[in-house]
């Protein structure tokens, strides 16, 4: 049993490196460290082989991280001919695949794709088989610090391309019977008001759960019992064991062993993974089951934490990348605070003696409790919040959801073709979900944001639970006085008196949002893109300025595009207090014309253009300002096209000059030109561009432009977000890709130059 522990924590230790490598190696480097573990594995000592098992099990993660980006590397970039399987579908024009084979060769395993916008010659479902001709784009995603990872999620759902269709023929039309499963329920459950929560719990199917749903479910900090995860696998699994023993109570005594029941719940556990479409949580907790029940086989006893090492080992070496999912640090976590929990903090034998009804209602919320303090660190660093009434939601959704909803909903997918008794199954659930939402939607709003100063805050539930069961407030109470203040020390970070001052151009895609930042406040100049049912703001701005603990007081609207300006009614939402400067002359907006000038933090802003009259919009009323400390100068373009160039150079030419620039118009070539560029003379010039974009910016000849003018050329479609550190003559450039967070995941997949 020792050896078994000791693999598992070596191989662990193996694939987790893949979490923060850099760069994948190259075949030969991986072959160097396999030829290395098989002589390590030669020694006969038993930390040789720990050791032997280890680096096997890392070179196995890298040929996985590696297999992850072969598609990028061979197929990308140019169309191509493919065979592939519907695997989810909205109906319309938003598809999964699986490609089995290209240009007429068999791919195994399957490479995921997504295919988005595009409508298909014919009706669709999962389950179809299809030969398309695809042009396929690697992953991209925008990289800001303390936003989604895109990019991480796509790989770690092994879809590492995106596809636009340009024909498609079907196959096969008969719709997989999990499809023809789906529709049956679909059309039973077409008049509940609750249908698409029915459908996420019984197929992991979320698209349609709406808004107003996902953000009570987000709020109460009850979203995770509405995906098929570890909790719906487990349960069904109890389900199968339960089915089980009541058909043993017809068999002679002689006949029954402890065997089938164990079996019975892996079958059931493999039928809804199977239902849930295979999504990755779905199977992570499948493959947890089938290794419980191998250990139950194997006639040890095998402690909590046992059991658990061996669960996050087989699924780790079952799939490397599993180390990128943020839904399985979260299980995993989950998992090891329960067992933590209940061995350092046990129910009191007070409570354990009481009568039933009291001492459920008290299990449930040691349970909860537990969870609640246990699991804040991770919340914080994915979520960036905790739900403050997630301790009274649970309590009512856990038991509801577990030993109501769930059960009644298996015997609706089993009976939902017979027509009386399906319909009433189904008519039920829906009125337990209405419960449940009404219940949580007395709560109060209880999501607290949370920025990153109380990531090591966090960590004293922990510390509570080790320094109360080990007595340490006795024995070592000035160890523990010294580090509780440490940890509340670490909130508070002070103001920069100095005069360093940040300059962020964040990653909005298409579009512009440039952060100044000084003394733990925030400039804005535009604020991004808006589209139908969101903004930049809401997706991109307001999440990093929450985790960085920063408050905006003033923004630059420079023009009236809704890529500049797409977040104001987001930002003013939030900050209502927010000053704004335009050239729009708009209610509210105080003016931004040539001659105007203003102070903020000890920075000087002076506007360069437009004029006052005559009134000019577009791209070429776009408010251009001069930010500068006395030594340090910064001109923001906004969208500036030749005219105004041109204009602002007439007898305003020694003004110009500074350290960087804004590309005006994302690097389009209306814009930039020459005498501009020697007129401002500076060492980098940044540009906000999106990949794939329609316009294919920048332009080709405008990036040379700057080069050949002395320039160093950044732009976020290349290196995320770029974040400019100020003080006094000194000043560094770092991008997300390359320096903030370079990793393997990261990178800038397919050609080096790819903008259309």
């Amino acid at each position: 049993m020792r050896n078994s522990i000791g693999l598992c924590c070596s191989a662990i230790i193996g694939i987790l490196p893949l979490a923060w490598l850099a760069n994948i190696p190259d075949m030969p480097i991986i072959a160097v460290i396999l030829f290395a573990a098989v002589c390590t594995g030669l020694i006969p000592h038993l930390s040789a082989r720990y050791i032997a098992f280890g680096l096997l099990c890392f070179c196995w993660a890298l040929l996985n991280a590696r297999a992850s980006l072969m598609p990028v590397e061979q197929w990308s970039g140019k169309p191509i001919t493919v065979e592939a399987v519907m695997t989810r579908t909205d109906g319309k024009q938003n598809h999964d695949w699986e490609m089995v084979s290209v240009e007429g060769k068999v791919i195994f395993p399957p490479v995921g794709i997504r295919s988005r916008g595009g409508y298909l010659p014919a009706s669709v479902c999962a389950g179809q088989r299809w030969r398309m001709k695809l042009q396929l784009r690697p992953v991209h995603g925008q990289l800001n610090e303390g936003g989604f990872d895109s990019q991480r999620y796509a790989l770690a759902q092994h879809q590492p391309l995106s596809a636009r269709i340009i024909s498609a023929d079907p196959i096969t039309q008969r719709c997989s019977l999990r499809a023809q499963w789906l529709s049956a329920v679909q059309f039973s459950t077409q008049s509940l008001p609750n249908q698409g929560v029915i459908l996420a719990l019984a197929f992991g199917d979320r698209s349609a759960v709406n808004d107003e749903q996902k953000n009570l479910l987000r709020q109460s900090g009850t979203a995770h019992l509405m995906a098929i995860s570890g909790m719906h696998i487990s349960l069904a699994a109890m389900v199968g064991w339960l089915i089980a023993r009541l058909i043993q109570l017809s068999f002679p005594a002689h006949r029954v062993h402890f065997r089938m029941p164990l079996l019975a719940s892996v079958i059931a556990a493999a039928a809804y993974t199977w239902l849930a479409g295979g999504n990755p949580p779905a199977v992570r907790a499948l493959i947890g089951v089938i290794i419980w029940l191998f250990l139950r086989l194997q006639g040890r006893c095998w402690s909590g934490w046992e059991v658990w090492l061996c669960c996050i080992t087989g699924i780790l070496i079952y799939d490397p990348l599993t180390v990128l999912s943020d839904s399985f640090w979260l299980s995993a976590l989950a998992v090891a605070s329960l067992i933590f929990w209940y061995q350092w903090m046990p129910l009191p034998q007070s409570v354990l003696t009481t009568k039933w009804f009291y001492r459920y209602p008290l299990a449930l919320m040691h349970l909860q409790v537990g969870i609640m303090v246990l699991l804040m660190p991770l919340q914080i660093f994915i979520f960036h919040g905790i739900s403050l009434s997630a301790l009274i939601a649970n309590l009512l959704a856990v038991p509801l959801i577990t030993f109501a909803v769930v059960p009644l909903l298996l015997a609706g997918l089993v009976l939902t073709s017979i027509p009386w008794i399906g319909e009433h199954l189904w008519w039920g659930v829906d009125r337990l979900l209405a419960l449940l939402f009404t219940s949580l939607s007395l709560l109060p709003d209880g999501w607290l944001e949370v920025d990153d100063r109380f990531q090591l805050l966090s960590l004293c539930g922990w510390l509570a639970i080790i320094i109360h069961r080990l007595a340490l407030w006795r024995s070592s109470s000035f160890s523990v006085i010294a580090l509780i203040l440490s940890l509340v020390v670490s909130t508070m970070r002070p103001e920069k008196k100095d005069g360093s001052w940040q300059i962020t151009m964040l990653d909005v895609g298409h579009g512009l949002a440039i952060a100044i930042i000084r003394q733990g406040k925030v400039f804005l100049y535009d604020t991004g893109n808006a589209w139908p049912g969101g903004d930049a703001a809401q997706q991109v701005i307001i999440p990093w300025l929450r985790w960085h603990n920063l408050t905006p007081e003033q923004v630059v609207i420079s023009h009236e595009h809704l890529d500049h300006r797409g977040g104001l009614i987001s930002l003013q939402r939030e900050w209502p207090a927010l000053k704004i400067h335009s050239p729009l002359r708009w209610a509210g907006h105080h003016p931004c014309f040539q001659g105007e000038e203003w102070q903020w933090r000890g920075l000087k802003f002076t506007a360069l253009w437009p004029p006052d009259q005559p009134v000019k919009t577009g791209n070429n009323g776009s408010c251009v300002v001069m930010v500068s400390d006395g030594n340090f100068r910064i001109l923001l373009t906004g969208d500036v096209e030749v005219e105004a160039e041109l204009a602002m150079l007439k007898r305003r030419w020694d003004i110009l000059h500074a350290d960087i620039i804004q590309v005006p118009h994302h690097g389009s070539r209306t814009s930039s030109v020459a005498p501009l560029l020697r007129a401002v003379s500076g060492g980098a010039a940044l540009a906000s561009t999106s990949r794939y974009n329609a316009w294919h910016l920048p332009s080709g000849k405008v990036v040379k432009r700057y080069q050949a003018q002395g320039y160093k050329w950044y732009d976020t479609a290349q290196s995320g977000q770029l974040t400019i550190d100020i003080n006094s003559d000194k000043w560094q450039i770092n991008g997300f890709r390359e320096q903030i967070s370079p990793r393997w995941y990261h990178q800038w997949f397919g050609v080096s130059r790819d903008n259309g």
